[in-house]
């Protein structure tokens, strides 16, 4: 599964968009990185840039656009209604998917570290990436702007991060960072009253409202000693908020900035939202989601949903994304296009290709074919799909079936575990081929002289490993998956207890063939003591699945008998 991170870097150029289109041309020329967003403002006198990819890819692509920002932008010239202290101001990465943000945090710091070194620029790393615990707040490392940098980097106490301790008044000195993602979200009412929308906002909003003597709407705003305003918080920590009236749709919103979906996801804004509205006599009517977000934000919806209606959350992803656009009212004022305002969606390459998908008619019919792939290895994979996928099945009908609702958690928890499982043997299915095509590009390298011969035989080698990893893998998840079948067997809708069979029968099947890719495969690889551990637990796993298939025959007989 690919890491995903997002970068957001923001220039400190707005209205010269042959300097903007320069530097996101840079962006566009690394292989494998998404520019998602350009967004230039006059009076800001800055562009906001979206990119997206795998960490190596987008960093280099940051990097680059850093550079060119450097030669382009000169810092003693501007001016612009936003703080800023540097041609490239901030640049701040953003974990995705299949990523911590402990890694996307080391990713900022190789960032930093390089702009510092190679471009001699002056760095402060802020919020998850602060070095150092008052950095944490981006309004600090950038107190001063660009005007008081000169004086502050002369002091001790602002030595940057990475980089010279050394004003450039061309370029300043730049942020980086690692965040988590912000969500712009809007709710709909149905109401046109900014005020009213404005009470809900204040309602959920972490900030909240003023405290008032006495009319909490008219009177006068009360102050601490220091002559602070005082401030009654909102019901949601990361959340932003404020009401205000679309013309465009003739409605009130509430507009909400999530500035920590792991803190408040957006279905628990929703959710909120809704509460306050109520109370408030008026009802919320769906939401608009602005700009991406990711995969996570919509599964985890839908399985929040799912879950209030005390239902399966083991159903599949495409499933959990309905679920979660319905149920947030999505569709409320236009029609929501998953395939273009989800981030992963956004980024894959439709190249058409992948086996999975084919029909299963064009599936076989490619297997049958006079082309060497695909074979047994993504077949055998496969199986395991359909293995895991009637166990998966078995958990969610016995999950629904009438007089086990107090049952129906178990279940959900077995079928969300054969949809993980099922999900990476379909990956699996189209990387056994990938791992073949990369055996025959290795054999396909020139063998001339000793520098290529040598070349070759190394990427052999490494080709010929990954072809062994990946049934390894299969062997490993359809091994996993019998756990649940067998579970299924014996305690699941007994009207499919022949259904867990076949499952059983399939899994078994996946284990037995994934091995024999594994096996034929070790026996070109020259490293001895690596085929012998890799053909010891492929041999283990085969002797437990068929040891498990008998006794989930054993169970299923006996039940229809």
């Amino acid at each position: 599964m690919k890491q995903i991170i997002e970068c957001v870097p923001n220039f400190s150029e707005g209205r010269n968009m042959e300097i903007i289109g320069q530097i996101t041309d840079q962006i566009k020329s690394v292989e494998g990185v998404k520019l998602l967003d350009v967004d230039p403002g006059a009076a800001t006198n800055r562009t906001v840039v979206t990119i997206a990819g795998e960490p190596e890819q987008v960093i280099e692509a940051a990097f680059q656009a850093v550079r060119k920002a450097m030669e382009l932008i000169d810092m003693s010239k501007h001016s612009g209604a936003h703080p800023r202290f540097g041609a490239t101001d901030v640049c701040p990465l953003v974990p995705i998917s299949n990523i911590t943000m402990e890694e996307t945090v080391k990713y900022a710091h190789r960032l930093a570290e390089r702009i510092g070194k190679e471009l001699g620029i002056p760095v402060y790393c802020y919020e998850e990436a602060a070095l150092q615990p008052e950095r944490r707040n981006l309004a600090y490392c950038r107190s001063g702007e660009y005007e008081g940098l000169s004086k502050k980097l002369s002091e001790a106490g602002w030595k940057p991060d990475f980089g010279p301790a050394e004003f450039l008044p061309r370029t300043g000195a730049i942020a980086v960072g690692a965040r988590d993602f912000l969500v712009a979200y809007n709710v709909n009412l149905n109401s046109t009253s900014t005020r009213r929308a404005n009470a809900v906002a204040f309602d959920i909003r972490e900030k909240g409202r003023p405290m008032r003597e006495g009319n909490p709407v008219t009177g006068k705003i009360m102050k601490d000693e220091n002559g602070k305003q005082i401030d009654i918080p909102g019901t949601l920590k990361a959340c932003k908020a404020i009401g205000w009236f679309i013309e465009e749709y003739g409605i009130a919103q509430v507009s909400i900035n999530l500035t920590n979906i792991s803190i408040t996801p957006v279905h628990v804004a929703f959710e909120e939202a809704c509460k306050k509205a109520a109370e408030r006599g008026m009802r919320v009517t769906g939401s608009e989601l602005v700009g991406l977000a990711p995969l996570k934000v919509f599964t985890d919806a839908g399985k929040y949903f799912l879950k209030k209606q005390q239902r399966s959350v083991g159903v599949s992803q495409d499933e959990l994304i309905k679920i979660a656009v319905k149920s947030l009212g999505l569709d409320d004022l236009k029609p929501f296009n998953p395939a273009e305002k989800i981030i992963e969606f956004v980024l894959e390459e439709k190249t058409g290709h992948l086996l999975m998908d084919k029909t299963c008619r064009a599936f076989a019919d490619e297997t049958a074919s006079e082309s060497p792939a695909p074979g047994g290895g993504s077949i055998s994979a496969y199986m395991g799909v359909l293995g895991i996928s009637l166990g998966t099945m078995v958990a969610n009908l016995s999950s629904h079936k009438p007089g086990w609702d107090e049952r129906w958690e178990e279940f959900s928890q077995w079928a969300e575990k054969g949809q993980a499982l099922k999900d990476e043997l379909l990956f699996l299915v189209d990387e056994d081929t990938n791992a073949f095509n990369k055996i025959m590009n290795a054999f396909g390298l020139p063998k001339g002289n000793d520098l290529e011969k040598a070349a070759r035989a190394e990427a052999i080698e490494e080709a010929t490993r990954y072809a062994i990893e990946i049934p390894l893998r299969v062997m490993r998840k359809s091994f996993e998956a019998m756990e649940i079948i067998e579970a299924m067997a014996e305690t699941g809708n007994p009207n499919s207890v022949s259904d867990a069979g076949v499952g059983a029968l399939a899994a078994r099947s996946a284990v037995m063939g994934a091995y024999l890719n594994v096996k034929i495969n070790a026996s070109g690889l020259s490293d001895k003591s690596y085929v012998e551990k890799v053909l010891a637990e492929g041999a283990e796993l085969e002797k437990q699945a068929c040891i498990a298939e008998e006794r989930i025959l054993k169970t299923v007989n006996a039940k229809i008998k």
